[in-house]
């Protein structure tokens, strides 16, 4: 049941794109000089035992090193600390770390380290206790015969264990059983999941100049088998800088987004006709996600290309068609492509290689044909147009430019089409927060009067709704990293290459970061009193590598909600619980029970 609900789903889904392909995908991150060499290979090394995970290592005083110990679970090594010196520290510097650390009462910063075994060399904790690096065998994790095998069964593009049944239990049951980190094995796929926000911390500032992430090589094999260019999702190292600072430019400063408001509005527009077309007397649309992705393709599109492909009209073109429908093939090809060698399938010519080359024929000759007329339209006065002037000012080939623009286009669709339809869901799960984010609008905007970028300054609620939505329901539960460097992480000595997983929906739904964390509440992020620790939600990803496209998401589902819950009452058709699946985004178990009604 749980199987073919899910395969149903996939079927509805306008796009498929597995969960790190998101704007907020980031990547890897450097480790401090020096600890890799107390560091195992980690061949051979992370496979669990029979038992459930590796034997637990004993620490210098000869005392188990314990399971899941929150001392342990978020610590982190630093350069530079002599073996056995004691850490000192003022004391306003240690109470400064108790208003910040979740488990400061049992924090090695509270009470002497123990001392470190010099056959292991001594490390700084993310808190700064001198700490011994345990060999990365002792990262425990789901053995193989248990909670691996489940999760074996349907695997996303990364190997993470990412199955059909409802999702958050899985990631939370294994969090709580083996701690803040813990290891996956997937047959010959190894991944380290952390579920902390010091953590996450230690992690980030940590980074590499060139963060690196996790390789994508079913489209790295089509670009080199047709001579085209990488993207931002591929690209690694100084490439990935140039490219990235190239539209960092325009797509990370407010001043330049808030221009992109008119075509936002334009689209929006139709899609409120859409929506009224498409009620039926009870205010359903038969299949809202199809529809909010609809929206979505054609306000980045026109954003990209300054062209609309006309998926809001009754009769779609068949060059819009044609587009989605090589998507959804790349897309399922690109899964299979993940599980088995690319280079088996091309060197064979398999049928999904060639599915999956055919695919993206059609998705690059709609693209380059769409940046082609925007170049030359713009070609006398390239300053004019935010892509043009990418292109013309920052030395980029043509091929980077197109390889670029189609990776934002297939990161963007999807994940702002989801991020909208929950939260629709939980306003229409909680009419009290609708209403008085009806308020907010109505005190912000005049009747009749177009919601505008600089408009929303003032709508602090509206953007604290769309937070807690994200919280409690991520559109990518997790993003991926890829050590550049030997590091060592939560006492763990991790080698170079390791796939580390961040589990934000973990962090999202853990009543440590977040009280009553199952209870929608935007008021949480407008409180002075208790502050919400900046590594605890984490949707756009985080460093050097977080989503590009971060401002442009946020400025569509803003206006988005000005427009939607101006017009719309939206109400639950029904109370029945939801569950969640990963189908590579985080997706409802069956059609949203939502409504429209007219005010």
């Amino acid at each position: 049941m749980e199987r073919d609900r899910g395969k149903a789903q996939r079927q509805q889904h306008l796009f498929y794109p597995p969960g790190h392909l998101h704007f907020g995908s980031t990547a890897g991150t450097a480790s401090q000089p020096g600890a890799a060499t107390q560091t195992r290979d980690i061949d051979g090394v992370l496979a669990p035992s029979a038992e459930g995970g590796a034997p637990l290592p004993r620490d210098g005083t000869g005392r188990s090193a314990g399971r899941g110990h929150p001392a342990r679970s978020h610590q982190v090594a630093t350069a530079g600390q002599p073996a056995g010196d004691p850490l000192e520290r003022r004391p306003q510097e240690t109470a400064r770390h108790a208003g910040k650390c979740p488990v400061a009462p049992q924090c090695p910063l509270f009470s002497p380290p123990r001392s470190p075994n010099p056959r292991r060399g001594a490390r700084r904790g993310a808190c700064g206790a001198v700490r011994a690096a345990v060999p990365a065998a002792a990262v425990r994790g789901p053995r193989e015969e248990g909670g691996a095998r489940r999760a074996k069964r349907s695997r996303d593009c990364s190997g993470c264990a990412l199955t059909s049944r409802p999702a958050r239990p899985l990631q939370v049951e294994y969090h709580k059983k083996y701690g803040k980190i813990f290891r996956m094995k997937l047959g010959s796929f190894d991944s380290v999941h952390l579920g902390s926000p010091c953590l996450l911390e230690a992690l980030y500032r940590s980074e590499s100049a060139h963060p690196q992430r996790l390789e994508i090589k079913p489209w790295k094999a089509y670009r080199d088998y047709r001579e085209e260019g990488y993207g931002l999702l591929i690209l690694e190292g100084e490439d990935w800088q140039r490219v990235r600072s190239a539209f960092q430019k325009k797509l990370m400063k407010p001043v330049e987004i808030m221009k992109l408001d008119d075509k936002i509005n334009e689209v929006l527009a139709d899609f409120m006709g859409r929506i009224d077309e498409l009620c039926d007397e009870r205010g359903r649309i038969e299949d809202l996600y199809t529809e909010l992705n609809k929206w979505s393709f054609e306000s980045i599109c026109l954003v990209l290309y300054e062209k609309r492909f006309g998926l809001l009209q009754k009769n779609t073109g068949e060059e819009a068609l044609n587009f989605i429908m090589a998507v959804k093939t790349m897309m399922s090809m690109f899964g299979k492509m993940m599980v088995t060698p690319v280079e088996l399938h091309r060197s064979l010519n398999t049928r999904v290689w060639q599915a999956h080359t055919q695919a993206w024929d059609t998705i690059f000759r709609s693209v380059k044909s769409c940046v082609d007329n925007r170049l030359e339209k713009y070609s006398e006065q390239p300053s004019m147009d935010f892509l043009c002037d990418i292109y013309h000012h920052n030395q980029l080939s043509k091929k980077e430019l197109y390889a670029a623009v189609t990776e934002l286009q297939l990161a963007a669709v999807e994940t702002t089409a989801n991020s909208l339809m929950w939260i629709l869901y939980n306003l229409s799960r909680n009419p009290h927060v609708q209403q008085k984010l009806f308020k907010e609008i109505q005190s912000v905007l005049p009747e009749n009067q177009l919601p505008r970028a600089e408009d929303l300054r003032n709508m602090p609620y509206l953007k604290a709704c769309l937070k807690e939505s994200m919280r409690l329901n991520p559109t990518v539960p997790f993003t991926t990293r890829t050590l550049d460097k030997a590091m060592v992480l939560g006492e763990y000595a991790l080698p170079k290459g390791t796939v580390l997983v961040l589990n934000t929906h973990v962090l999202g739904s853990s009543e440590e970061n977040f009280e009553e964390s199952s209870q929608f509440r935007p008021e949480r992020w407008l409180q002075d009193k208790k502050k919400i620790s900046p590594f605890a939600h984490l949707p756009f990803g985080v460093g050097k590598r977080m989503c590009i496209g971060r401002r442009l998401a946020e400025l569509q589902l803003h206006l988005a909600l000005c427009w939607i819950v101006r017009k719309y009452d939206v109400v639950a058709t029904d109370l029945e619980p939801v569950e969640t699946l990963h189908l590579g985004n985080l997706v409802p178990g069956r059609q949203l029970p939502v409504a429209f009604r007219q005010r």
